[in-house]
């Protein structure tokens, strides 16, 4: 008999224990663990991606070339004036040395030195006492001499009448008739004393011949005066108006002297020995009729008003004359400009921050401004400082200049007024 065999049941599993709160708490600090993980490992990876980031924006800067910090000017159009400048001197209209015309003691000094005076102002006094007694004494022999005439005339009558009757000779009477011619001519020669000596009173109050500045007194009252004195009493100096005279080169003249056949009015400005400050401003006046062979320039007279007394005799100035004007013309500052082997060029600022080096032809340098006659167009930026670490193609960085285009010509540059070569 078959012997049934039986499978042995299998042991069903044990439940699993109900969670406790210990579990929970461990499986919470488990998740926020790797959550912190994974965030740590996200910021290193941003991290790192942005350092390989900056140091591919780095090398890529440094392949590229570097931008140039400069300075720029726009071009503008405008007028440019053009100047001949010379060297001068202020010099007086007039200078006069106030001397006595009689001698005597001067008794009174009426001026201060220094003072403005004007024409006919009293100045000094001399002693008038000596000349009234001539004077007195000439009036005196005038009345004498005019009573001798009377006289004479009267018996001139008389030999008249009794030559009529016969009863005295002709000659007489012929006689007679020459003493009154006489008296006559005594009584002019009493009344030229009479003026001489009225004029030499009116010479003991000396006066200003002209309007002017006078100068240091030479002599003191009390002092006995003549007038061959060589050094005179004062010297007075006119300053209102007052000239400048300089000096142009001879191949100038003939532009000023055009302007003045046509009549114009040409305007002279004084300024000091370093060209920075306009003293005064003043008209041309004219030119001399010679060049002088020793040096090939020609003299000029300017005249200044004066009123403030700024400008002095003596005084050394830098006188510019204003020949022409030229109108709307494309002016860049001189700064700009610069010298190549062919021609001027100047660096122009493209709308790419990159430069361009283009020639121009330079027709005016006056001051701190250059005249364009060709190359470049008003609105243009062009390049005015750090020209010298550029070239074509150039990236740059710019910077405004303070004044477009040189805003005003300084006159501080040398050889102003004269056309740069071409």
């Amino acid at each position: 008999m078959s012997q049934t065999q039986h499978e042995e049941p299998r042991p069903e599993p044990a439940a699993a224990p109900p969670s406790t709160a210990e579990d929970r708490r461990a499986r919470r600090k488990w998740a926020w663990g790797a959550g912190a993980v994974a965030i740590l490992v996200v910021a290193v990876i941003l991290v790192v991606g942005a350092r390989r980031k900056r140091q591919k924006e780095e090398a890529d800067a440094k392949a590229r070339p570097r931008a140039v910090s400069v300075v720029t000017g726009v071009a503008r159009t405008g007028d440019l004036p053009v100047y001949l400048t010379g060297l001068g001197t202020v010099t007086a209209l007039n200078t006069v040395t106030v001397r006595s015309r009689v001698d005597g003691e001067l008794a009174r000094v009426a001026f201060q030195e220094g003072q403005i005076v004007r024409k006919g102002d009293l100045l000094a006094e001399i002693d008038p006492r000596p000349f009234e007694v001539q004077l007195e004494q000439a009036t005196g022999q005038l009345a004498k001499d005019q009573a001798t005439l009377q006289n004479a005339k009267l018996d001139l009558e008389r030999y008249r009448v009794l030559a009529g009757q016969d009863s005295i000779p002709r000659q007489q009477l012929d006689t007679q008739a020459a003493t009154v011619a006489q008296d006559e001519g005594a009584l002019e020669t009493d009344q030229g004393q009479i003026d001489s000596a009225r004029l030499n009173l009116a010479y003991t109050r000396i006066t200003a011949p002209l309007g002017g500045r006078v100068g240091l007194r030479l002599v003191d009252a009390g002092n006995i005066i003549h007038a061959s004195d060589p050094n005179g009493l004062v010297v007075i100096t006119q300053v209102r108006p007052i000239a400048v005279v300089f000096t142009l080169p001879e191949d100038q003249v003939n532009d000023v002297r055009a302007k003045l056949r046509q009549g114009h009015r040409l305007e002279v400005d004084a300024f000091d020995r370093d060209l920075r400050h306009e003293i005064a401003t003043g008209t041309l006046e004219t030119l001399d009729n010679q060049i002088d062979p020793t040096t090939g320039t020609v003299k000029l007279k300017a005249i200044f008003a004066n009123e403030d007394d700024a400008l002095f005799p003596n005084q050394f100035v830098n006188p510019r004359l204003l020949i022409d004007t030229l109108k709307g013309v494309v002016l860049v500052p001189n700064a700009a400009i610069q010298r190549g082997a062919q021609s001027p060029f100047v660096f122009v600022v493209k709308e790419d921050q990159t430069v361009e080096a283009r020639p121009v032809v330079v027709r005016l340098t006056e001051g701190d401004t250059t005249a364009v006659s060709r190359g470049l167009a008003a609105g243009e930026t062009v390049v005015t400082e750090g020209v010298d670490r550029l070239q074509a193609g150039s990236k740059v960085e710019t910077a405004k200049s303070g004044a477009p285009g040189g805003a005003a010509p300084s006159p501080g540059s040398a050889g102003a007024g004269a056309p740069a070569p071409r």
